[in-house]
C-alpha cells in the first residue's frame, strides 16, 4: 500500500482496534484466471510471534475457494471511516481537494479448514461477536447439529497468520493545526457519519501528535 510517511500508522495496538472496529473486510487472491474478492467477517486474535491471525468463512462453491486452497499469499483489506475534504475549509485555501480515510492490509498464507468441529467453533465465535451483543432471543447453540452439520458442510474456515501488517491513516497531517481544526469543525458540523467518524480520528490523532 503507497503510504507517504505522514501517514503511516504502524502502532499494533490502533491498528488491531481497527481491525476489530471495521472487521467485515475484503479478502483478495490471485489466481490463474486472475485476481478475486469476497466481502467477509474477520475474527482478530493477537499473538505473541507476529501481528495477528486472522479467521473468517466462505461458501466451498465460491470460486475463491480453490485458491485459498493453493496457498498462495492472500490480502484482506478493512476500509474506515473516510470523508471528502473540500479546500473551503482550510485557512490557507491554494490547495486541491482531497479525501481522508483509513485503511488496514493485512497479508499472510492462508490455511483452509474443513474438518466440521473446527468450523462450527468458528461460527460460534462469530456468532458470539455479532450476534449475541443484540440481545435477541435467538441461540446458535440451541440448534441441533444434525441440523446444522449439513451447512457445514457447504462451508470452510480459512486462518491467515499476518506476516505483514500495514496502517494508513491519511486524516490532513500535512495541513496545520488551524487547517485541520477548520476540518474537523464541518465536518461535525455537515453531521454525516462518516465524516464525523473521520473528524474523531483526526481529533485523536491530533491529541496524541501534542501528547507525543
Amino acid at each position: 500500500m503507497y503510504t507517504p510517511t505522514p501517514y503511516i500508522e504502524d502502532d499494533l495496538a490502533t491498528l488491531h482496534a481497527g481491525i476489530r472496529a471495521w472487521s467485515f473486510g475484503t479478502l483478495i487472491t490471485v489466481g490463474p484466471v486472475g485476481a478475486s474478492a469476497t466481502h467477509l467477517p474477520f475474527l482478530l486474535d493477537a499473538q505473541d510471534d507476529g501481528p495477528g491471525l486472522l479467521t473468517t468463512h466462505l461458501s466451498k462453491k465460491n470460486p475463491q475457494f480453490d485458491e485459498l486452497r493453493a496457498g498462495a499469499e492472500v490480502l484482506a483489506i478493512f476500509q474506515g471511516p473516510h470523508a471528502f475534504i473540500t479546500p473551503s475549509w482550510y485557512v490557507k485555501q491554494s490547495t486541491f481537494p482531497t479525501w481522508n480515510y483509513t485503511a488496514i492490509h493485512a497479508r499472510g498464507t492462508p490455511r483452509v479448514i474443513e474438518e466440521r468441529t473446527a468450523i462450527h467453533a468458528v461460527l460460534r465465535r462469530t456468532v458470539a461477536l455479532y450476534d449475541t451483543p443484540l440481545g435477541g432471543n435467538w441461540d446458535f447453540d440451541a440448534m441441533p447439529f444434525d441440523f446444522v452439520a449439513p451447512r457445514l458442510d457447504m462451508i470452510a474456515a480459512v486462518e491467515i497468520p499476518v506476516r505483514v501488517l500495514e496502517g494508513k491513516f491519511k486524516l490532513n497531517q500535512d495541513r496545520s493545526e488551524d487547517d485541520r481544526t477548520g476540518v474537523i469543525a464541518a465536518l461535525e458540523r455537515l453531521g454525516d457519519a462518516q465524516g464525523v467518524a473521520v473528524a474523531g480520528l483526526m481529533r485523536q490523532q491530533m491529541t496524541s501528535t501534542v501528547a507525543g
